[in-house]
């Protein structure tokens, strides 16, 4: 993912690992020194263009069996050609895919603010592997990676938040899988209640605009005909919302002299703005 091997002029070979993380780059020094007893350099080179941040080099050569060392890596083949794909032996067992996509992500993976939308994506050049290890985050259950190409690059991404936190579990990410989910539920919760709160708005808003529209159709009528000219029972509810205009239906209707429901007041409001209706169109 990071890495390059490099020919010198007399035909040393070396394997130079970059990255901008400091904690990936111990790891890789680590994991040199415990699986294989190397020490390899490590330099650190400062950006000057952008966020000018540090970039950390570990590079291992001069090491007699460095050939065998790649490829055991499954970086080269056993004639010596760059290995294109994913070396099946390195990911046999269930154990062994789940190193392997942590070393990729580490390699090359990102999170984005889940704060936005989710999204999980993995960079490389290669389309060829970039498909593998598609193919590779498929084989756990429930996930669904794809590979898309962006300039020269393949992205190996995944969108959905329940499969994004599958995948830090996977490869062992505990602490940012419980960051990502203390979001995730945050976000999910304002998003539920802003919808509580836009549903409750759209309704007080469409409350409001009814008994504006009783409340014209009642005075249309006092000054057509007057209110006496209504039945009683209409009568009744129209005093009512003249003199309660902020009330709901189901308010208006527990206080008429014989309590009625909601839907009791709305039919004789439209009865009232059936009447308002027809004196207009007089």
């Amino acid at each position: 993912m990071d890495g390059t091997i490099t020919i010198s002029t007399n035909h040393e070979i070396a394997l130079v690992i970059t990255t901008e993380s400091a904690p990936v780059a111990r790891k890789i020094f680590r994991l040199f020194k415990e699986g294989y007893k190397l020490e390899p350099e490590i330099l650190v080179q400062r950006r000057r263009s952008l966020k000018k941040n540090n970039v950390y080099s570990v590079r291992l050569s001069n090491v007699e069996n460095i050939n065998q060392i790649l490829v055991e890596l499954g970086i080269l083949d056993k004639r010596g050609d760059i290995l294109p794909g994913i070396k099946p032996s390195l990911i046999k067992s269930l154990c062994c895919r789940r190193s392997y996509l942590r070393g990729v992500f580490l390699g090359a993976g990102s999170v984005n603010n889940p704060e936005g939308n989710y999204h999980l994506e993995i960079i490389t050049n290669n389309d060829f592997y970039a498909q593998e290890v598609a193919d590779l985050i498929n084989r756990f259950p429930g996930m669904s990676a794809k590979v898309s190409s962006r300039k020269n690059w393949y992205v190996v991404y995944l969108k959905e938040s329940e499969q994004i936190a599958s995948f830090l579990n996977i490869v062992g990410a505990h602490q940012a899988l419980l960051d990502f989910e203390n979001i995730r539920v945050l976000k999910d919760m304002r998003n539920k209640v802003n919808r509580l709160v836009n549903c409750d708005t759209a309704n007080l808003k469409k409350s409001v605009n009814a008994s504006l529209k009783q409340i014209e159709n009642i005075k249309l009528i006092d000054a057509k005909i007057g209110l006496e000219k209504l039945p009683v029972r209409l009568r009744e509810v129209a005093r009512l919302r003249l003199e309660n205009p902020d009330s709901s239906l189901k308010e208006l209707g527990e206080m008429m002299a014989t309590p009625m429901g909601k839907s009791g007041v709305n039919h004789r409001l439209r009865k009232i703005e059936a009447i308002a209706e027809a004196l207009r169109n007089k």
